[in-house]
């Protein structure tokens, strides 16, 4: 099909879903123009290299592991947050790549995870009508009218903490910290001692022993690969206004794409086809990624498929299915079945969160280990039944020692929750959580 021609702004002719009503359109396009004159915070090159490992996730020779926030928070953006959820990422990383025998692709939900999209415009707080919180880049979460204001300036200021993120992560994963042969150092205090934290560190004894085994017949352990780890950045690009104002034309090849991020991803709510969120990811160049729920139709996913990825170009889109345990067996088989009749080279990644979501007693929304788990476990089963791919998962997960899932190795109940639920948005797994389950992955990695 021959498709109109794109720009960076074809998106304003299309109806936008999901973006805040802002109160002065005149300073919200201000800070628009402030945001499209800063230097982008990633590069062509790193979402050029990004595509290609993909592509070979598509193939079934790599696996996505993409975790981190459901919406990052502007007081959670410092040094020891950052570290620790990176950390978990890593060790998680070290698990499948090394039990599961595939190289894996690290994407942090970080750096930008700063909108969320929500299913009314106000909603009740103590008995009292408010504009609903859709992140910190947009309004404060505070129950009150003034906090709840759009305010444009807080998209600017999610810019300067992504940007400083940004830094930190690279000065994390290219100056020593992410090297193997700190895998020990990985392991966070109040997981150390737990069954997976123990299950880990004899992981961690059989690397560092491989290493030291090269060391000793001669072969050179200061490489990159073994120095360095590829650390990859994604959020779901919510206010089409903050990721036009990155999106960038690459000097070398002519091509666009938008530097907020290495990946971005559209959500349900806005993953229409004559939306304005899919008119303006057909024309950057950045892995696209698209939420698929127990709801979709098989035919517009279809017409998806080929408006965002018109070449079939491999590592361009993956489709992040999100049915929950119960779900699952009904939806993803037949869905698995079309995209392969049609030639389709996507990446399968799973989203076992958002479909398992319910709330306790506390009154706490929650999720349970032993349902992400297994949603996980069909993920793989029906890939492998159908001929398909299982290429990745997607968590929301921290590095704090939080209590928001229930179930996992330290069996957290439903009136455990209220100890330590920070989240301002969706419950997240802690780090022993999300160590437990790489180690569950690795072996479902290994079977095929």
């Amino acid at each position: 099909m021959t498709q109109p021609p794109w720009s960076k702004t074809s998106w304003q002719q299309c109806t936008a879903l999901q973006q805040p009503n802002w109160p002065d359109k005149k300073e919200f396009a201000q800070v628009v123009d402030t945001i499209s004159q800063l230097p982008p915070l990633v590069f062509a090159g790193e979402i050029r290299e990004l595509k290609k490992e993909l592509a070979m996730a598509a193939e079934g020779e790599a696996f996505l592991l993409q975790g981190g926030d459901c919406a990052e928070a502007f007081s959670m953006c410092t040094a020891p947050a950052i570290r620790e959820l990176l950390k978990v990422i890593l060790q998680m990383a070290v698990v499948m790549s090394y039990a599961g025998g595939k190289p894996v692709i690290k994407v942090g939900r970080m750096a930008g995870q700063y909108a969320k999209p929500r299913s009314a415009d106000t909603e009740m707080v103590g008995g009292i009508e408010l504009p609903s919180y859709r992140g910190d880049m947009v309004n404060g979460i505070e129950p009150n009218i003034e906090a709840r204001r759009p305010d444009p300036e807080r998209m600017l200021k999610g810019y300067y903490l992504s940007c400083s993120t940004m830094n930190l992560l690279r000065a994390f994963t290219q100056g020593g910290y992410a090297a193997l042969e700190r895998v020990h150092s990985w392991n966070n205090a109040f997981v150390k001692n737990s069954p997976q934290g123990q299950q880990y560190e004899k992981l961690a004894r059989q690397i560092d022993q491989a290493i030291n085994f090269m060391r000793i017949v001669g072969i050179d352990t200061d490489i990159p690969q073994l120095k360095q780890a590829s650390f990859y950045t994604s959020h779901e690009a919510l206010l089409l206004g903050y990721e036009q104002a990155l999106t960038r034309q690459d000097s070398t090849t002519g091509d666009w794409y938008d530097c907020s991020g290495h990946m971005l991803w559209i959500g349900e709510r806005t993953r229409q086809l004559d939306g304005a969120h899919v008119e303006f990811f057909r024309g950057v160049h950045n892995p696209i990624g698209v939420k698929i729920g127990p709801n979709h139709d098989i035919d517009n996913v279809k017409q998806l498929v080929r408006t965002l990825n018109p070449e079939n170009e491999p590592g361009r889109l993956t489709l992040i299915t999100r049915f929950g345990a119960k779900k699952i067996g009904d939806g993803l088989p037949l869905l698995a079945r079309e995209m392969k009749k049609e030639g389709f080279k996507l990446v399968w990644s799973c989203d076992p969160m958002h479909g398992n979501t319910y709330t306790a007693e506390s009154g706490h929304k929650t999720r349970n280990f032993d349902e992400i788990m297994n949603e996980i476990r069909s993920f793989f089963e029906i890939h492998w039944s159908e001929g398909t791919v299982p290429g990745g998962i997607h968590f929301e997960m921290t590095g704090e020692n939080v209590t928001e899932c229930t179930g996992g190795g330290r069996k957290i109940l439903d009136h455990h929750l209220a100890e330590n639920y920070l989240t301002n948005c969706d419950p997240r797994l802690n780090a022993e959580q999300s160590l437990e389950l790489a180690f569950q992955i690795a072996e479902l990695m290994r079977e095929k």
